[in-house]
């Protein structure tokens, strides 16, 4: 399956299996099937990277509207942990101030994953702390 062809029922099913053996929610298995805000904006007001220590990298863009997250997108080449991770870290800040987003922690995404193996924990800190550079860095650059 290359990244630009959809999974089947069968693949998608191999996937859910798979990944539930391993310890991943059907919540966090979703955001890593469906990838809903996985993708770049091409005009977005924040954004930043960042590698993790497993090697896992994020990029997030953030598109303001009225003073609220109004699109967010994580580019992510990484594991099914970073990619869910990712995901809900966007379902979170979405339609929120930045101070809201700031705000976010891995205990507050981990509750939204419900459960992902604990040697993946690793994957939410790097999500987080993806969204806080650039949250930092956009701070940074309207007060200079």
């Amino acid at each position: 399956m290359t990244p630009i062809q959809a999974a089947t029922s069968a693949e998608t099913e191999a996937i859910e299996a798979m990944l539930t053996a391993s310890g991943y929610s059907k919540t966090a298995i979703n955001y890593y099937i469906n990838k809903p805000h996985m993708g770049q904006i091409p005009d977005a007001d924040i954004i930043s990277e960042m590698t993790g220590t497993c090697g896992d990298t994020m990029g997030i863009y953030i598109k303001m509207d009225n003073g609220v997250v109004g699109d967010a997108k994580y580019q992510v080449m990484g594991c099914a942990g970073a990619i869910s991770a990712a995901m809900a870290v966007v379902d979170l800040i979405k339609g929120k101030d930045l101070d809201y987003a700031r705000s976010i922690d891995d205990g507050t995404v981990y509750k939204v994953l419900q459960e992902i193996p604990v040697k993946k924990h690793h994957c939410i800190q790097l999500a987080v702390k993806t969204l806080h550079k650039a949250l930092d860095t956009h701070r940074l650059q309207r007060s200079a």
